[in-house]
């Protein structure tokens, strides 16, 4: 048997995979977020205000604040919804085999396809001069940007986040659809529930924690993104990151005291949404257990 001081020994040596874990987590996440949570209590000289958090209720910040809210709202609800049914295809749509795992990879990769190469991409496909532009001009005579469209625009910063929001969803998903009992199904047929009786009594209940969570993981990833946003839109659009950054690292609005309050706030919500999703994700464990 053996000795309590060899039994300790591997069980310390484990805790040394962890420090390059702690070390990236203080450096890159402690670190800043506490730089930022004090120095939007400060002044550009140092001494402590609230000034900066009662700047965050001026119209010009508010309306930033509103935009990427509803911004967040649409890509995630958007997202949610195309990549549960987009989920659901190909766990339990009984498509041929080879298209799971080629959704799955597929959306590992364009979950994190994001800033400066996918604004280059959707300028370039939908664009004045993209090809989805050009090709219905030409073949359809329809001119998108006649209607009133434009990629750089609320709606064309929604489509764009849509393409990392909807595999997000899918890889998010999937588990819990695959989760669902074969036994649950057969039982509700035996008794002679109906798919739609099947989808509202047992299927939804257990899955809408992870729904719903997901949803809010992707508000929170909306929220926050920024080098999208900045690389497609510039300063057309008034978002909080983008805002955040002219305050930060601008020349005509340069408050960075200003800059780090409204990091806090996104911070807030963006953690706030990030709580109801692992709590959500708990919930959904549990049922599935």
């Amino acid at each position: 048997m053996p000795s309590p001081a060899a039994a300790r020994k591997p069980a310390n040596l484990n805790i040394l995979g962890v420090v390059p874990f702690a070390i990236f987590a203080l450096m890159f996440l402690i670190l800043p977020t506490s730089t930022l949570m004090v120095g939007a209590f400060q002044d550009a000289n140092g001494h402590f205000t609230l000034e900066n958090l009662r700047q965050l209720f001026d119209a010009n910040v508010r309306d930033a604040y509103w935009i990427s809210f509803k911004i967040s709202m649409v890509s995630s609800i958007g997202g949610g919804i195309l990549g549960f049914i987009l989920a659901w295809a190909a766990v339990l749509g009984k498509l041929p085999a080879w298209i799971r795992p080629t959704l799955l990879t597929f959306s590992g990769v364009a979950s994190n396809f994001a800033g400066v190469p996918l604004a280059f991409a959707f300028l370039s496909t939908l664009g004045r001069l993209g090809l989805v532009t050009v090709l219905l001009r030409t073949w359809f005579d329809i001119n998108i940007y006649a209607t009133g469209f434009s990629i750089l625009s609320f709606v064309g910063l929604a489509i764009t986040y849509l393409y990392f929001q909807i595999p997000l969803m899918v890889l998010i998903v999937t588990p819990a659809l695959e989760g669902l009992k074969k036994e649950w199904r057969e039982a509700c047929d035996c008794l002679g529930g109906t798919t739609v009786q099947y989808w509202r009594y047992v299927a939804l209940p257990v899955l809408w924690p992870s729904i719903v969570g997901a949803t809010l993981l992707l508000f929170a990833n909306a929220f926050g993104a920024v080098a999208t946003a900045y690389a497609l839109t510039g300063s057309a659009l008034n978002i909080v990151p983008i805002m955040l950054y002219a305050q930060i690292r601008g020349d005509v609005l340069h408050n960075p005291n200003l800059g780090y309050a409204m990091a806090l706030g996104m911070i807030v919500i963006t953690g706030l949404a990030n709580t109801g999703y692992m709590v959500l994700r708990s919930r959904s464990d549990k049922r599935r257990a």
